[in-house]
């Protein structure tokens, strides 16, 4: 029986309207893994284009896969520029409290 081949999830190719961006990077957000939230953040930018991220960021494009990649302790600045570019805000909202 031949085996079939299989191809990697890529995330980035569903990223196709700003609503399911916006649901994407608030679930990564609300996971409290960051590594989690920059991995998204790089797939969407991936989805917009990362040369063109890098050009609105300033960024080498390198430094940028860099920089969202898993692991990685990129400056809140670097961050800041990236969504900015990504045309997303983050916005704060109280943590529900427990009864």
């Amino acid at each position: 029986m031949p085996m079939s081949k299989t191809t990697e999830f890529d995330p980035a190719s569903y990223l196709d309207s700003e609503e399911v961006i916006a649901e994407y990077l608030n679930l990564a957000l609300a996971s409290g893994d960051t590594d989690l939230l920059l991995a998204a953040i790089g797939d969407v930018a991936k989805a917009r284009g990362m040369a063109q991220i890098a050009r609105d960021t300033g960024l080498g494009r390198e430094s940028l896969y860099k920089a969202l990649s898993a692991g990685a302790k990129p400056r809140f600045d670097t961050v800041f520029k990236v969504l900015q570019a990504l045309g997303v805000q983050m916005q704060a909202h109280p943590v529900p409290q427990q009864p």
